[in-house]
């Protein structure tokens, strides 16, 4: 078993905190550990260190290396430039191919026995035991050939997040149900979400997949062909150090998403129902939802709070003292250089922000 840990987002609907230098995988937001630690830490029991590899931008290489220290260095999977979500998986099951102890080569990649878990850096999962658990049911059920996802239990009409429509049962694994992928369904408004959760049948789509390298390769070679095509290309000059060749075939490959250009077209997807708990960490307010609340359900993190009639506040400091008087439901995030204050209802819109940086061509606060 491997996993292969998608770490190359910036995540700037957390800025002012996350920034291009330091993105929120790298970020200590909810405890003692960054995200990425925790995403490390959390499957080591399943997976050992040396089966774990992490695709991120070169520029963040070097903090894998400083927060990963027990993962070899040859299994930080550097993405020359950023290509969305196929390419990188493409790219990582490479490594993993060749790493894989079965075939120790790739040559012929389509023999590589090894299972790979496709995962991310930076989702909060409360309940790591039963994660755990559909985790390696989803590994059972992948070495059948399936191509298999798992789908968070809805608890709210959310209408940020993708949902899958589950099919027939098609048998129980670790004694877990997993089913037949009806459809991948794009984000709903709220009447519609409303009605998935009340459905029974519809999860979140959590971005998190399972295959034999040799069935994801058998999927793109058929639905993704280019990409197959280019992934071939590398596969001959990555490990050689030929890094011109290396970086004039990946610049040349199209971004493309894992969902839109092979989960939404294929056949054999199943669904593995995850009921951990689940975040995503999309937003402030989402980040606010996960962590203790103090009295006045006020989160407080790396700051002194002193609250007059002041509640559902979270402030996200660098140390200072911060005090309220009469607010309720606002978010204050401080870094050395910017202060953000906005209604924990908007929160979302932080990347306006963002984009009126850009506009302004200030690229310090970037």
């Amino acid at each position: 078993m491997y996993a292969l840990i998608l770490a190359g987002g910036v995540g700037t609907r957390l800025w002012p905190k996350s920034r291009k230098a330091l993105p929120k995988q790298f970020l200590n937001l909810t405890g003692t550990e960054t995200m990425i630690q925790t995403s490390v830490r959390r499957i080591l029991p399943l997976i050992p260190p040396e089966n774990i590899f992490v695709a991120t931008g070169e520029r963040y290489v070097n903090l894998v290396r400083k927060q990963l220290q027990m993962l070899p260095e040859k299994n930080i999977v550097a993405e020359i430039s950023g290509k969305n979500t196929a390419p990188a998986i493409g790219l990582g099951a490479l490594h993993i191919a060749r790493n894989d102890k079965a075939t120790g080569a790739i040559e012929r990649k389509s023999d590589s026995k090894a299972t790979m878990a496709v995962l991310t850096a930076d989702h909060i999962i409360p309940d790591e035991d039963t994660f755990r658990h559909a985790l390696q049911a989803a590994f059972d059920v992948a070495e059948t050939g399936k191509l298999v996802t798992l789908g968070i239990t809805p608890t709210y009409p959310a209408t940020g997040y993708g949902y899958i429509q589950r099919g027939n049962e098609t048998g129980i694994y670790q004694n877990q149900t997993v089913y037949q992928v009806e459809q991948f369904l794009e984000k709903p408004n709220l009447i519609t979400a409303q009605q998935f959760c009340d459905s029974g049948n519809h999860y979140w789509n959590s971005g998190m997949f399972i295959w034999q390298v040799k069935t994801f390769f058998t999927a793109i070679k058929e639905h993704m062909p280019t990409l197959s095509n280019k992934l071939d290309e590398l596969k001959s000059v990555i490990f050689d150090g030929d890094r011109e060749t290396t970086v004039k075939i990946w610049q040349s490959i199209r971004p493309e998403s894992i969902d839109f250009g092979l989960m939404e077209k294929v056949n054999n997807v199943v669904v593995v129902p995850l009921k951990s708990g689940w975040n995503d960490v999309g937003s402030w307010t989402a980040l606010y939802e996960e962590l203790q609340k103090t009295s006045g359900e006020n989160v407080v993190v790396d700051a002194e709070l002193i609250s007059i009639d002041s509640h559902d506040i979270f402030i996200h400091g660098t140390g200072k003292l911060v005090a309220t008087i009469g607010l309720q439901n606002v978010a204050i995030i401080e870094t050395d250089d910017a202060l953000l204050v906005c209604s924990l209802d908007k929160t979302q819109d932080v990347k306006h922000i963002v984009n009126q940086l850009k506009e302004q061509h200030k690229t310090t606060y970037l």
